[in-house]
């Protein structure tokens, strides 16, 4: 956009981030006040007002009350994004590592800061509308909340799920929705459904470990395809993977992609489901990051552009409202008979409980007042973790731009090793995810993941801090 055609407080935020860059305020200065701003600029104050909040949720201004505005941090070029060799094209089984356990471990111990772990923050959860849903339907519907929930679940769930999805560019009856015990089962579910054992899965590389997992219990082969940290998954190396194995199924996470918060565009989810269809290959797309766009509209699902029911997607509540409730879902294509038939042999009953609580702030209109909230507070949470990562590892260090999520994939200087990193952190009661887990061949050895899922305190800051110095010394020895 040009300057002429920018709104008037992108204008006075433009003037406030080159009083920052040629050093006029620097970091913990006081920024002018609203009313000198707007008589220096000729502007009213709400747009000054606008360019200052538009600031903070850069995470350039931090408000402080009663006394103004300050700067959080100088504004340095910005951070290179990440890039990685292409992954090998054989087939491969899957093993699992024991370092995950103390990944998970860590999360729940109190002395241990979890940024390894995507797990969101419980104060931006809304626990005190779920617990206030929770006794209304106890009171409502006690004779439901102690009776079995048979798959595929409960009836009005399912449909306030598939109306959600009409902003995603389906059109979804009720009946083609089937409720999960959270986002894994879903994806364990359609594995199920669509592969036997022995057979040979496409998938991104990077990717989310807990989809290797899946892969791995279900005795699957995986081949990865090169990804984009932008755009992910690579078509053109799909393709050439396509023609030279017997692949059965494809899994993908199109939107904010875990561990590069990469988003397919629009033109290539078309282009996937389309050249799927040639081959008659299923592709199953995890969509739990889905809801938590930082643009305007929500990114459509490759279900839009499906039209011979190969497409299945799976998501659920656990990154926006309630990780605890365990509450998922699949939209399954075709393959409906497949994942009830599945899903009735493992567990048959889904909880009613989380099930009608999630209802109640589905149908309340809490849940979107919600998002809202907590799409804002990821985005600042994600650009504060980017530019405090910028400021304290060594030069040469590489960071994700995602357009949404919370997770942000860090490339480190080749010399430092993420394994050896995450000891070390560890040791200085901080978790983080090194990268070679997102990897069926263990590549990424140079890269962590970590959670930008928490508000960034004076906490999170010095351990930001702390891992930047480990990096440092690591880098000098």
């Amino acid at each position: 956009m040009t300057t002429a055609h920018k709104p008037l407080y992108e204008k006075v935020s433009d003037v406030v981030k080159s009083m920052i860059e040629d050093g006029r305020l620097s970091r913990g200065s006081k920024a002018p006040s609203l009313r000198k701003m707007s008589q220096q600029l000729k502007v009213s104050i709400s747009t000054v007002t606008k360019a200052y909040m538009n600031l903070e949720d850069q995470g350039i201004l931090h408000a402080k009350p009663q006394s103004g505005y300050f700067v959080q941090k100088c504004i340095k070029t910005e951070p290179d994004m990440p890039h990685w060799p292409a992954p090998a094209k054989t087939p491969k089984p899957i093993h699992s590592e024991k370092v995950l356990e103390g990944i998970f471990a860590a999360a729940n111990q109190e002395n241990f800061l979890s940024l390894g772990a995507a797990i969101p923050s419980a104060e931006l959860m809304p626990a005190k509308a779920l617990a206030r849903a929770t006794r209304q339907v106890i009171s409502r519907h006690p004779e439901e909340i102690v009776n079995y929930c048979f798959s595929p679940g409960l009836v009005e769930l399912r449909r306030l799920i598939a109306y959600r999805t009409l902003e995603a560019g389906c059109q979804i009856s009720p009946d083609d929705v089937h409720i999960t015990s959270g986002g894994m089962e879903a994806v364990i579910l359609t594995l199920s459904a669509v592969t036997q054992p022995g057979d040979i899965v496409a998938i991104e590389s990077p990717t989310y470990f807990g989809l290797l997992q899946a892969i791995e219990h279900r005795g699957l082969l995986a081949v990865e395809i090169e990804t984009d940290p932008v755009t992910g998954m690579n078509l053109d190396c799909l393709e050439d993977a396509i023609r030279n194995e017997n692949i059965k199924a494809v899994l993908t996470v199109p939107n904010f992609s875990n561990p590069t918060g990469s988003l397919m565009p629009e033109a290539n989810k078309a282009r996937l489901v389309e050249l799927l269809a040639q081959h008659d290959i299923p592709l199953m797309e995890d969509d739990i990051m889905g809801d938590l766009y930082f643009g305007e509209n929500r990114p459509p699902l490759c279900k839009k552009f499906d039209k011979k029911g190969l497409v299945l997607t799976c998501s659920s509540f656990s990154k926006t409202t309630a990780p605890g409730f365990r509450v998922g879902w699949v939209l399954p294509g075709r393959f409906k008979e497949h994942v009830l038939k599945t899903a009735s042999a493992l567990t048959q009953v889904t909880a009613s409980i989380t099930q009608l609580a999630i209802t109640e702030l589905l149908r309340s209109g809490y849940y979107d007042r919600h998002l809202n909230r907590l799409r804002r507070a990821y985005q600042h949470q994600t650009e504060q973790m980017r530019m405090e990562i910028a400021a304290h590892f060594p030069e040469g260090t590489r960071i994700s731009r995602p357009e949404g999520g919370f997770i942000l994939w860090v490339q480190l200087p080749r010399r430092i090793n993420s394994r050896e990193m995450y000891q070390q952190a560890m040791e200085a009661g901080i978790s983080l995810t090194p990268g070679d887990l997102f990897s069926v061949s263990r590549k990424y050895q140079d890269f962590i993941r970590l959670c930008a899922g928490y508000p960034m305190t004076e906490q999170v800051s010095q351990a930001i801090a702390t891992l930047g110095r480990i990096a440092h010394n690591m880098l000098n020895k």
